[in-house]
């Protein structure tokens, strides 16, 4: 994955951004939505791409297009950074192997520890119970 073609290949664009900001958001288009071809994309080699895609499936469109956008500040040039930043760190966790998980069982000391205090836990309960002397 190489970064810096990554940020070349990304397509902005802004737009009126809804929240706080009075006047000031009615005027000015500070919300960044990016796109990013995966197909097309010359940062990523043939089996990055078949990773992202096959993860990050939900968020394409059909033709293959990520859209990410954010509109949490009122600076149209923070907004574009956070963007970037989010759509690096999504790739990035997106490309990362998961570790596989070793099988373990549990000891043989444990089982016994365990029905130790089920069997404790049940003669408790039996020694609340009404005894029937008839």
């Amino acid at each position: 994955m190489d970064e810096a073609v990554l940020k070349k290949e990304l397509t902005y664009k802004t737009a009126r951004s809804g929240g706080p900001g009075g006047q000031h958001a009615n005027k000015v288009s500070t919300k960044v939505i990016l796109y990013f071809d995966l197909g097309r994309s010359h940062g990523l080699n043939p089996r990055e791409k078949t990773i992202l895609s096959d993860k990050l499936e939900k968020r394409l469109t059909t033709d293959g297009l990520l859209i990410l956008s954010c509109d949490s500040s009122r600076s149209q040039l923070q907004n574009k950074n956070k963007v970037t930043e989010r759509f690096i760190s999504l790739l990035r966790a997106s490309l990362k192997r998961t570790k596989r998980r070793i099988a373990t069982r549990a000891s043989r000391r444990v089982k016994q520890k365990r029905a130790d205090q089920k069997k404790r836990h049940s003669e408790k309960k039996a020694m609340r119970r009404k005894s029937n002397f008839d």
